[in-house]
């Protein structure tokens, strides 16, 4: 039977860790970049829900940057040139790097290139050429295939959900052997256990926990004259901001007040919907399946609503590209949008003056979604070559980088774009208003069939945003086949 995680503990203890980051009160300058945030300190995490039920602010000036305190990390860290940085393998000729997201000089981009540029000055032998895969379905079949293949791949950068597949057809290389017990001290204990997937083995390095957020653009909100709502906010509330910013300009632009990007690859916009009740989760804590009910139902027409009924959404919200939906927003035609942590830093770099929001509530539940960030090692014959990829995948991963790349004119979060996963690692403003939400933070299942599923469920979930089936017809109908996939009851 495939095995699902129960992810509320691992957020449970990142959200410790990272509120004890948090400045004692929230900022209320418009910083960049992802999650909800209240305008306090958060509140204590209570209990994360479970899975079941159960990426940054930017400097003022180019290398200048507000800095979250931290926790004392439990390993000191490298000073530069120190011994995480230096490959001991030996290993002389090139590594193919894959990064999500990635494309020359965009946000991804230049601190990977950053981090890169250092390894290769303390390994002069070692070449590091990076491949960028776009964030979608197109995305991960062009990162399946290359894995496939065997060649042009030695590490890539992927969310936690696609690991569980990867590892059940032999394409990725455990950890275990790799980490020293630095590693394994500094690693959130339960941020490690995730990457544990088939037997037992880690199969990982993790990298930082990505959830979403709303991105609010406060110039469109001036424009329209709508004040910012409250940062708790329900849906009624969000509803009403969106079709007060649903406007045309008096040169005949129409602006548009809300939007998300759908896509097999991506859950940017199921928060939205799944917060109609906790029951409201693929796989529940009892192992039986969620979205074949009538609370799902409510939820999934709540989401069709905003385009069908409140026409606040662009007429091709379902089938926008990514691009588009970041670009609405960056070019103030889309007043909001859903999504993870990482654009913060484009829009920071675009001028873009947003805030960020939690999801709006729904009957008082909250919730957001969201994976972990990880950085793994294509399976490899060369002991010595996957020795130089493994240390490549910590370095990457560690508090050493972020010192080596840290916020600047180019970079303006830093390496990190999202909380990282390990204790050591100092998370820049705004990324702490991503740390509010982790308490409420669903987990993307980790099963082996995710992708298979989530092909399944998108035309579906299209067709009810774009009025062709109702949520009950479209839910009833994959119902059986989403059960085997998930391994659900």
């Amino acid at each position: 039977m495939k095995k699902v995680f129960v992810l509320g503990a691992l957020i449970l203890a990142l959200a410790v860790i990272a509120i004890a980051c948090a400045p004692a009160a929230q900022p209320t300058a418009p910083p960049p970049t992802a999650m909800p945030q209240p305008t306090a300190a958060p509140a204590q995490p209570t209990a994360v829900p479970a899975q079941p039920t159960t990426a940054a602010a930017q400097p003022t000036a180019a290398g200048a940057a507000t800095a979250v305190p931290t926790p004392k990390p439990t390993v000191e860290r490298q000073a530069k040139g120190g011994d995480i940085r230096v490959s001991k393998s030996g290993y002389k000729g090139t590594l193919n790097l894959w990064v999500l997201g990635y494309t020359h000089g965009n946000a991804f981009a230049n601190p990977f290139d950053n981090a890169v540029a250092q390894f290769m000055k303390e390994n002069p032998d070692i070449k590091v050429e990076i491949t960028g895969y776009p964030p979608n379905d197109e995305g991960f079949t062009k990162l399946t295939t290359a894995l496939q293949s065997g060649q042009g791949i030695d590490l890539l950068r992927l969310p936690s959900d696609r690991l569980p597949g990867f590892v059940a057809d032999g394409l990725i290389d455990p950890i275990d052997d790799y980490m020293t017990d630095a590693d394994k001290a500094d690693i959130l204990p339960n941020v490690l256990q995730v990457v544990r997937v088939g037997d037992g083995k880690a199969y990982a390095w993790p990298l930082w926990v990505v959830p979403m957020g709303m991105y609010l653009n406060k110039d469109v909100f001036a424009e329209a004259n709508v004040p910012m709502p409250p940062k708790d906010w329900t849906w009624d509330q969000f509803v009403d901001a969106a079709k007060k910013t649903t406007f045309k300009r008096a040169n005949g632009d129409q602006v548009y007040g809300w939007a998300g990007f759908v896509d097999p690859g991506v859950v940017n916009t199921w928060a939205l919907w799944m917060n109609q009740d906790p029951s409201v989760r693929a796989v529940r804590a009892d192992g039986t399946y969620g979205y074949n009910s009538e609370a799902a139902y409510a939820g999934l027409q709540r989401i069709a609503d905003l385009a069908l009924v409140h026409k606040v959404t662009p007429p091709d919200f379902g089938s926008m590209k990514d691009a588009d939906v970041k670009g609405g927003f960056t070019n103030k035609s889309i007043a909001m949008i859903v999504d993870a942590t990482g654009p913060a830093a484009q829009f920071k770099g675009a001028g873009v003056n947003f805030e960020i929001y939690p999801i709006p509530t729904f009957n008082g539940n909250k919730l957001t979604v969201g994976a972990v960030g990880l950085i793994a090692i294509a399976k490899q014959s060369d002991a010595v070559k996957r020795q130089a990829a493994m240390d490549l995948g910590r370095y990457l991963t560690s508090s050493a980088v972020q010192e080596d790349v840290p916020p600047g004119s180019n970079v303006p979060t830093g390496f990190f774009l999202a909380p990282g996963a390990r204790k050591s690692v100092q998370i820049v403003e705004p990324l702490n208003k991503f740390i509010p939400v982790l308490p409420d933070m669903w987990i993307t299942p980790l099963v082996v069939d995710w992708a298979k599923f989530t092909r399944l469920f998108h035309p579906e979930y299209q067709n009810i945003i774009f009025g062709k089936t109702t949520p009950a017809d479209a839910m009833k109908k994959i119902e059986a086949e989403a059960k085997t996939y998930l391994g659900a009851k």
